[in-house]
């Protein structure tokens, strides 16, 4: 599989390093600059999640899609907790996969459009950072956070449903992806509760999310 995926990203025009254990991956993330990394879970020496977990503590912010067997919503929780920015389980399509390729390099590739406000947080495309003007507290988002954020600051005002919510992130309607927008809102939530900000994810009962001001 590895040597098909290889010669997959190469035809579609990626400079492509593989390597057989975390370890050494771990070694290529610290010693390069790369655009994005594959990671299958069951790895020898070091799975894909420490790999993952290890690259985020060392600074490394290189996008990283989580490659596995694994299907569970527990075994999606723990791969992204971890570091990961996607998660993708086999069986799965070349062409879904490399559609994921491209919407994580997507926010690398020089975008430079203005910084986004709602309440007292800014969020920016180019670093992904959400800031809270009132705390001064900033942190890093996942390429799906920041796509979540982006989406409800982009429509505030409105009550978005999970499936628009699912369409939007993932771009097609699918029951096991609903699932990731309620483990994703979670995780975004908790970035805006570290944030100390005062604009918070509202679960609107049998309708969706609404990005809200606390005091409203």
């Amino acid at each position: 599989m590895a040597d098909a995926l290889c010669e997959l990203f190469r035809q579609e025009g990626y400079k492509v390093d593989w390597v057989p254990d975390g370890q050494s991956a771990l070694s290529l993330l610290e010693g390069g600059t790369y655009d994005i990394a594959v990671l299958d879970v069951m790895m020898p020496r070091m799975n894909g999640c420490l790999v993952a977990s290890n690259a985020r503590k060392e600074g490394i912010t290189t996008p990283i899609l989580m490659l596995t067997a694994k299907g569970e919503l527990d075994d999606k929780v723990t791969g992204l907790d971890s570091g990961a920015d996607d998660y993708l389980t086999k069986p799965f399509m070349t062409k879904e996969l490399l559609a994921r390729l491209r919407a994580l390099t997507r926010r690398n590739a020089g975008y430079h459009e203005d910084v986004l406000s709602f309440g007292d947080i800014t969020l920016s495309p180019s670093s992904a950072e959400l800031k809270c003007r009132t705390t001064g507290q900033a942190v890093r988002l996942s390429e799906k956070e920041y796509r979540i954020l982006e989406y409800m600051i982009s429509n505030s005002g409105l009550i978005l449903s999970r499936e628009q919510l699912a369409v939007k992130i993932w771009g097609y309607e699918n029951e096991a992806e609903y699932n990731n927008v309620e483990v994703y809102m979670s995780f975004t939530r908790k970035k805006l509760s570290f944030v100390g900000a005062g604009t918070e994810i509202k679960a609107v009962r049998g309708m969706g999310y609404e990005l809200r001001c606390k005091d409203v």
